[in-house]
Formats: C-alpha cells, sequence, structure tokens
C-alpha cells in the first residue's frame, strides 16, 4: 500500500556542518533525539524507545543512501511500502547562515498528524538536549 509524504521543517540555531552532521547521521546523535538508544552495524540502524527491561519498542532500518554533510536515508526492515523511507537532511539557510533540518516520512494518511506529532516531540527534544 501506498503511504503519504510528510516533511517537516525546523531551523536550527547552529551554522556548524560538523555538529548537525552529526546528530543526524551517528548512532550517538540519533541517541540524543530520535530514541533512547541507537545502535549501528554496519548499515543497519536499530533503535530502541523505552527500557529493554520493561515496555519497549525495537525498530531496525537499512541504510539506503548517504551524502556526507547533506543527508542520510534508510527504510524500515519489513517496509510494506518500497518507495518508504526516512530521510534527515541539513541545508543552510540563505537567510540567516544557519541549518535547516528537514525531515522527510512516510505514513498511512490516516496517521499523518500522529507521526508529525511524534517528530515535532523528536525536534523538541533535540533542542532541549543540544541547545539547537
Amino acid at each position: 500500500m501506498k503511504k503519504q509524504k510528510i516533511n517537516i521543517e525546523r531551523e536550527l540555531k547552529s551554522n556548524s556542518q560538523s555538529i548537525i552532521w552529526e546528530l543526524i547521521s551517528s548512532a550517538s546523535g540519533l541517541s540524543r533525539w530520535v530514541a533512547d538508544t541507537v545502535e549501528q552495524d554496519g548499515g543497519r540502524l536499530t533503535f530502541t524507545w523505552g527500557e529493554v527491561w520493561s515496555h519497549h519498542e525495537i525498530k531496525s532500518g537499512l541504510i539506503k543512501e548517504v551524502v556526507k554533510n547533506s543527508y542520510i536515508r534508510f527504510q524500515w526492515e519489513n517496509e510494506d511500502d518500497e518507495d518508504a523511507y526516512i530521510e534527515l537532511r541539513m541545508e543552510m539557510s540563505d537567510l540567516t547562515n544557519d541549518f535547516i533540518l528537514i525531515i522527510t516520512d512516510f505514513t498511512e494518511p490516516d496517521d499523518a498528524e500522529t507521526l508529525k506529532g511524534l517528530w515535532e516531540d523528536d525536534l523538541d527534544r533535540l533542542r532541549q538536549n543540544t541547545g539547537l
């Protein structure tokens, strides 16, 4: 089944390419704002929400494409829609010279607002944990 594409943009309070790239492309960076823990094993990212010893959710994604200092794209394992992916892209704002984080994700049409809310929560956590 085809999913709906959503895009979320957030201007970050940083013009440091290396800091933003670390936050969107490494397991340690993603652990600061996307999930409680993220582990990378080659081209696989494993995200864990919650504590392993209690209620938790684990999802793994396969990295499909990386352009250093630009974007990372991965797809959840067992994804039904082969065109669905998650992309975390950084672009420089012409107006402020700060970076903009652009998140692309796919969801069922009925779940679009819920997914946007989850990403907004993640972005709030990014700001709280890093000041960006």
